[in-house]
């Protein structure tokens, strides 16, 4: 009785092993994407002390008040007046990728639309599907006023942009940390108002956070001005907690409330990316 039984479990496993895996619709790609590393509720959905404010996913209205602009962050709902709701899927993602709005005017900073130019198709798709079925939200914001001249465009019109490959972690994890979820924007010197990223991680100059003004830390692997010594535990303890090796809490806008939910193989990615960098 024990030979059938083992070629019985062995007929299982063999047919479970062959079964295609359930391929991530865009929607779940799209719902993991804005839950954890894009974090577009960071900006665009109202935050309390302690969580996003209930109810008010994506609507908008967080203003950052940053010497050369005031900005407030749009209602990205699908409610047709105040939000994205009578935009084309093509208008979502030029808004997205080329910061161009249906009326062909240009959505300024905040917004790393610089970074956002190499998310992949299938990425940026995704993430048109989510925003499709969030709950429609009223919400008028204020229009955003800048100090300083805007350029024309952000480049010439987005082509074809592959998916990176997630079985190169190097390659992705730069993706994540890029495209994704734009930690080089902040993360990295600006030079005559441009990020210099031939010194990606080492550093940026002061933002307005909720927590008030923060200068973005050094995140390369230089071992006494950036995250050279620390653990790969630690780091991503400072990614998903904003927790320090010290025990010191890390100040927002880091989006910890969001990068708690990034996928384990994800995060080992970003911890390969970050070790690669040129120490600073």
């Amino acid at each position: 009785m024990v030979k059938p039984l083992v070629s019985a479990l062995l007929l299982v496993a063999l047919l479970t092993s062959a079964a295609p895996l359930r391929a991530e619709t865009p929607f779940a790609r799209g719902a993991y994407l804005m839950s954890s590393i894009v974090a577009c509720g960071n900006c665009h959905t109202p935050q309390g002390p302690t969580a996003p404010v209930p109810g008010k996913e994506l609507s908008g209205g967080a203003k950052f008040d940053d010497g050369p602009f005031t900005a407030y962050a749009s209602n990205i709902t699908p409610d047709r007046e105040t939000g994205i709701g009578a935009w084309t899927d093509a208008q979502i993602i030029a808004a997205i990728r080329e910061g161009k709005r249906p009326d062909g005017s240009l959505i300024g900073p905040p917004m790393p639309i610089a970074r956002y130019r190499g998310m992949s198709d299938a990425d940026v798709q995704a993430i048109v599907a989510y925003l499709r079925k969030v709950r429609p939200l009223r919400n008028v914001v204020p229009k955003s006023v800048y100090r300083i001249a805007l350029p024309d465009s952000y480049g010439p019109p987005v082509g074809v942009v592959p998916d990176v490959p997630r079985t190169d972690q190097l390659a992705y994890g730069a993706y994540l940390a890029g495209p994704l979820g734009h930690c080089v924007e902040c993360h990295s010197p600006r030079v005559a108002g441009r990020r210099d990223l031939s010194r990606a991680g080492a550093g940026g100059p002061p933002v307005g956070g909720p927590d008030g003004p923060v200068v973005p830390s050094n995140i390369t692997p230089d071992r006494e001005h950036g995250i050279g010594a620390w653990t790969d535990a630690e780091i991503k303890r400072a990614i998903t907690e904003g927790v320090d090796p010290h025990q010191r809490k890390l100040s927002r806008p880091m989006a910890y409330r969001y990068y708690a939910r990034i996928r384990p193989a994800d995060l080992d990615a970003i911890v390969a990316y970050l070790r690669a960098l040129k120490p600073e």
